[in-house]
C-alpha cells in the first residue's frame, strides 16, 4: 500500500511512511520541511477520521515556519502494524501506548521537543496525556472538541473508590429505550454494522459527518446536570442512540441532500475509500479500552497530576462533544489545565471544527504558537 497519492493532496502537503514507531509503520502527512531551527507541530486526529482531517490547517502552519506532521494513528488509514482482531489483545490501543506512538514519531523525526501537540476528538485525549507525561517534549497542547478532566484518581486517605454510576439499565428502561454510543462501539457487531451497512460506507460517512456538524441545525448543545440516563438522553442520537438501532441506521435518518460546503464529495471520498478498505475496528478498539477499563490502573499512576504547559481548548459552538461528559469541560478549566490561555467555542462549527472553520482554527493555533 503506497502513501496517499500526491494528486489528491492539497498544495504543500506530502505523504510518506515512517518505520519503526512502537511496532508501527506510520503513514504521515507533512507540510513544511525539517530544517535547522524549524519547530515541529504534531496533529492527532480522532474517530472516524484520518491524518487527512488536518489538510485545511497544515499549509498555513507550514507557511508560518513550522514543520507540520499529522499521522494516521494506530488503527487507522495506511498506518500498519496493528491488529483489528476483536478477540485480540487490546493493550496496544490503551492510552499510554497511544502516547508512546506519538512520542516515538517525534523522536523518529529527529526532534527532542515540539512546539505543540494538537489533538481533536480522541486525538485530544492522546495530546492531553502527552502533556501530562512528557511536558519536556511537548511545549504546548491544544485540545479540540474533547475536554480533558485530568487523570483517573486513586482514592486518598482510605476513601472509597469513586466511579460513574452505571446508567445502562436505566437507559434501556427509559420510556424511549436508549443506549450510549461508546458502549455500542465496544460491541462485536459495531464494525460490521458500519463497514457493510446497506447505504455503503460513503453515504454512511456523509450522514455521520453531517449529523455531528453545524449544518444539522438541531445541534444546540448545553450543559447537562449529571451523568444519569435522563440527562444523557437529552443529547442527539449519535451519542445516545435508540436501543434498537445501529449507528448506520441512526445517522441515515439525517442524510443530507448534497455535499457540505466544508466537505466536498472528493474530500469525503478519501475517507470512504480508506474505511471501505480497512473497516472501523481499529478505531473502535480505542473505545473498547475506555469502556472495558484497559490500562486504567497505569493511568492512575498520574493521579493528581495536572497539565502545566500552556494549553488551549477549541471546539464548535454546535459541538455536543464539549458537554457529553458532564463536568469535564469545567474540570478542565478549573484544575486539570493550570495554564489554559484560551477556551474558544466557534460559531459555524460542530464537531469537525478544524474542517468546518479552518481559517479561524488556524488563526487561533498561530496565535497560541506565538
Amino acid at each position: 500500500m503506497p502513501p496517499l497519492d500526491a494528486s489528491i493532496l492539497p498544495a504543500g502537503i506530502r505523504a510518506r511512511f515512517v518505520d519503526g514507531i512502537n511496532g508501527l509503520r506510520m503513514h504521515v502527512l507533512e507540510a513544511g520541511f525539517e530544517t535547522h531551527g524549524r519547530e515541529c507541530v504534531l496533529l492527532l486526529h480522532g474517530f472516524p477520521e484520518l491524518a487527512w482531517s488536518w489538510r485545511k490547517v497544515m499549509p498555513a502552519l507550514a507557511a508560518a515556519g513550522y514543520h507540520v506532521v499529522a499521522p494516521d494513528q494506530r488503527g487507522y488509514g495506511r498506518t500498519s502494524g496493528w491488529s483489528a482482531d476483536y478477540d485480540g489483545d487490546l493493550r496496544p490501543f490503551h492510552m499510554l501506548n497511544l502516547t508512546r506512538d506519538a512520542l516515538g514519531l517525534v523522536f523518529a523525526l529527529g526532534y527532542r521537543s515540539v512546539a505543540a501537540v494538537v489533538g481533536h476528538d480522541f486525538g485530544a485525549s492522546v495530546a492531553a496525556w502527552c502533556a501530562v507525561i512528557r511536558p519536556d517534549v511537548f511545549a504546548r497542547v491544544a485540545l479540540m472538541s474533547a475536554p480533558f478532566a485530568g487523570p483517573p484518581s486513586i482514592p486518598f486517605g482510605g476513601e472509597q473508590p469513586r466511579s460513574a454510576p452505571d446508567i445502562h439499565a436505566a437507559m434501556v428502561a427509559l420510556e424511549r429505550p436508549r443506549k450510549h454510543y461508546q458502549w455500542y462501539y465496544a460491541t462485536r457487531p459495531a464494525n460490521e454494522d458500519m463497514w457493510h451497512c446497506k447505504q455503503g460506507v460513503h453515504d454512511f460517512l456523509r450522514a455521520y459527518y453531517h449529523h455531528k456538524s453545524a449544518d444539522w441545525v438541531e445541534n444546540k448543545p448545553f450543559r447537562l446536570a449529571s451523568w444519569s440516563a435522563g440527562e444523557l438522553a437529552k443529547m442527539p442520537t449519535y451519542y445516545i442512540m435508540d436501543a434498537g438501532e445501529d449507528m448506520a441506521a441512526t445517522v441515515a435518518h439525517h442524510m443530507p441532500s448534497g455535499e457540505a460546503a466544508w466537505l466536498t464529495e472528493a474530500e469525503l471520498r478519501v475517507y470512504s475509500d480508506e474505511y471501505a478498505r480497512i473497516g472501523f475496528q481499529g478505531g473502535l478498539q480505542w473505545y473498547r479500552c475506555r469502556t472495558e477499563g484497559v490500562g486504567v490502573s497505569e493511568l492512575q499512576l498520574f493521579s493528581g497530576r495536572t497539565i502545566d504547559i500552556p494549553s488551549m481548548f477549541v471546539a464548535g459552538k454546535s459541538d455536543w462533544g464539549v458537554y457529553q461528559t458532564p463536568g469535564a469541560f469545567e474540570h478542565m478549566q478549573g484544575g486539570a489545565c493550570t495554564r489554559m490561555v484560551g477556551c474558544h467555542l466557534l460559531d459555524g462549527a460542530g464537531h469537525w471544527v478544524q474542517q468546518e472553520q479552518p481559517e479561524r482554527v488556524t488563526e487561533l493555533l498561530l496565535g497560541f504558537l506565538r
